[in-house]
């Protein structure tokens, strides 16, 4: 029996981005679309290059990479599932430690309404919080 990995092995397992053109509608993208699969590292680049207390939205990203890689869209449904993998390693990382100014950020790209931030190991207010702190503290001059 294998030992199950921790939420940064998963989010570090080798994976290729890919592109689809879609032979039929999927979740709002449509037939003959090229769609874009990216990977639970670009996610992460992605939140980590999020200005400190700046957001950005799933969309935006979605977006962003769709366009960076000449895709009509990126596939909500990996994109999702790579945002829950970025988040618990970061929290992971956090529990083990790590300050928040090293881990991927990923408050700056959920609430603590969204349907992923809900699933997490964490009380989603603190999403909220977090965002609050670095705002404040952008507003002073200091850090979090």
């Amino acid at each position: 029996m294998s030992a199950k990995l921790t939420a940064c092995q998963k989010l570090h397992r080798k994976k290729a981005p890919k592109k689809v053109c879609l032979e039929y509608d999927f979740a709002g993208i449509k037939a003959g679309e090229m769609m874009f699969v990216g990977t639970p590292l670009i996610v992460d680049s992605y939140i980590r290059k999020i200005p400190f207390a700046e957001t950005r939205t799933i969309r935006g990203l979605r977006n962003e990479m769709a366009r960076n890689n000449k895709c009509d869209a990126s596939c909500p449904v990996s994109t999702s599932i790579f945002i829950r993998m970025v988040a618990e390693a970061a929290i992971e990382e956090m529990e083990e430690g790590k300050p928040t100014s090293e881990v991927a950020p990923f408050w700056r790209l959920l609430t603590s309404q969204d349907k992923i931030t809900k699933k997490l190991p964490i009380d989603p207010q603190w999403v909220d919080g977090q965002r609050e702190l670095e705002l404040k503290s952008s507003r002073t001059g200091s850090d979090v």
